[in-house]
């Protein structure tokens, strides 16, 4: 009579090995992208955050008049949108409006440019201005926002 050999269901010991490197290099795979991907990200609070600042700024700005006025020096004594030009260029850390540095908030910067120019169909360059308020962060990137305030009359 042949002895016949059953053989039992189941994996064997290369199989399982084979098994357990193929999804060891897809582990690894999938590590590698999530490394890469999360260094090349920006934290979404600090993008928050420079948007925060950006809108505050902007709001401030635009919520002054359109007719220049005699408003220079400090941003405390800005009286119309056309002050603001420049505002903010070599300087770290954002500010208040007594020029006062706000605790937290030493790494960020802003940047205005506020001119005049021709918006299409709407306003002649005499008519409108342009700003552009920047903030930034070393490493983070820079929000960019853009506003226009015109004349009412």
């Amino acid at each position: 009579m042949l002895n016949k050999v059953r053989r039992s269901a189941g994996v064997t010991l290369v199989e399982l090995i084979v098994a357990l490197v193929i999804m060891g290099v897809a582990l690894g795979g999938m590590v590698a992208v999530y490394t890469a991907t999360t260094r090349s990200s920006v934290d979404p609070v600090l993008v928050q955050q420079m948007q925060s600042i950006a809108d505050n700024m902007m709001e401030e700005i635009l919520m002054k008049p359109f007719a220049p006025g005699p408003g220079t020096g400090a941003r405390i004594n800005y009286d119309d949108v056309r002050d603001y030009n420049g505002y903010g260029k070599g300087m770290t850390g954002i500010r208040d409006v007594e020029g006062n540095l706000i605790p937290g908030l030493e790494r960020y910067s802003v940047s205005v440019e506020a001119g005049t120019a021709a918006l299409a169909g709407v306003a002649s360059t005499e008519d409108a201005v342009r700003v552009v308020v920047t903030v930034s962060m070393p490493g983070a990137g820079a929000v960019v926002l853009t506003g226009w305030r015109t004349n009412p009359s």
